[in-house]
């Protein structure tokens, strides 16, 4: 079995490109923060490299931006190619097979309201009382 599952932020941009057969290709990569913090009391991030392929990736070429948090879902892929010093390296990335793009809709200045719908379908105060920031939240 082969499956990961990351929830961070992107790092840049995403990049799209096109095959010769023309397919859309667009990488990412996401920024994950580990579960613990080091020694110094710092928490550290992984950067890991994610390749999209077709309608997923004209979506997230589309939709994301730098800094916009996502949750993807796919399988863990090696390769290795030749650089041009003559040497073998070796990429570890995630194929992914779902992008959740998790930015609250209207959550903040110059975000894009992905869905097309209003922030709120009640227009403006939802009712539900004041918005909560994620590190408020009691778990």
């Amino acid at each position: 079995m082969n499956k990961a599952i990351v929830i961070g932020n992107i790092t840049r941009d995403p990049d799209v490109r096109m095959t010769g057969s023309g397919i859309s290709v667009c990488t990412f990569t996401v920024a994950v923060q580990r579960r613990f913090a080091n020694q110094n009391g710092e928490r550290q991030a992984d950067f890991i490299p994610v390749v999209c392929w077709r309608g997923l990736a004209d979506n997230c070429g589309k939709y994301l931006k730098k800094g916009s948090k996502v949750g993807v879902s796919g399988s863990i892929q090696t390769r290795s190619y030749e650089a041009q010093d003559g040497s073998r390296r070796y990429v570890t990335e995630i194929i992914a097979d779902e992008v959740e793009f998790l930015d609250r809709v209207g959550g903040g200045e110059n975000r894009q309201n992905m869905g097309g719908a209003p922030a709120s379908p009640f227009g403006g105060d939802s009712g539900f009382g004041d918005a909560l920031e994620d590190d408020e939240l009691p778990f």
